[in-house]
This record gives C-alpha cells, structure tokens and sequence, in this order.
C-alpha cells in the first residue's frame, strides 16, 4: 500500500492485479488505496488463453465491492476477452477491459476495437451496476 499511495501522490493510478484463483474479499478493505482492480481471466503468463467462465462471479463481486466503497475504482478484466467474451465481462461489472490478442490477431484491429466498445457499451448501458 505504501507503493500505491506514493503513486497516487505523484498523480499516477495504482492498482492490484488478482490472479483467477484469488478471493477478492482479502482485499475489501484496500479498495479507498487503488484506483483499478484487475481482474485476471486467464492464468498470467502469455497471450492467447481461452476466457475462464469460472472468474465472472468474481468479477461481479469485486463490482459490489467497489459500489459499496466511497472511492471510485475502475474494474478490469485480462485475459480472453474479445467479442464472445467482452459482453458477459461487461455484465458482470467490468468497465475496462484488455483485449490484446483479439485485437492484433484481426484484419483490421482498429475495427475490431470499435465493435468490442460497441459491445460492451451496449451491455454498460443496461447493467445491473451502472445504473445510478
């Protein structure tokens, strides 16, 4: 924590990355420290992973956290996510999402971030966490 706010007080972000098999809960009480709450949807380690379904609850609590906490935080995702993913990520709480392989592997990747937005704007609009 001393790292994240000596972030913060040079302006910067912080943030806490939680690998797939990670509780969030542990980490409740730090969320007034950070500003972005990874979730990882793949086991870190190297591009091209298939989406782990089995995270997406955990995506949805971290969202109830961050709604209960004072401090806006920002809930990523990593990992898999693309344009059969991006929507249920969306839904479950995520608002910024990393697509890395489902962009550079396409034709045109400046299109397909135009449809993963599209997507998970979509979603955002309507979900269940961000109404106000």
């Amino acid at each position: 924590m001393r790292l994240a706010r000596t972030l913060r007080a040079a302006g910067a972000r912080a943030g806490l990355a939680l690998k797939p098999a990670t509780p969030v809960e542990p980490f409740a009480d730090l969320l007034s420290e950070i500003d972005m709450l990874l979730v990882m949807t793949v086991e870190p380690g190297f591009g091209g992973q298939p989406f782990l379904d089995v995270v997406l609850p955990k995506v949805r609590r971290a969202r109830e956290l961050v709604r209960d906490s004072a401090h806006a935080v920002w809930v990523q995702v990593d990992g898999g996510v693309d344009e059969e993913t991006i929507e249920r990520c969306a839904e479950a709480g995520a608002d910024v999402f990393v697509a890395g392989n489902a962009v550079y592997s396409g034709d045109d990747p400046a299109d397909v971030v135009r449809r993963l937005r599209a997507r998970a704007e979509a979603v955002t609009e309507t979900s269940w966490w961000s109404a106000s």
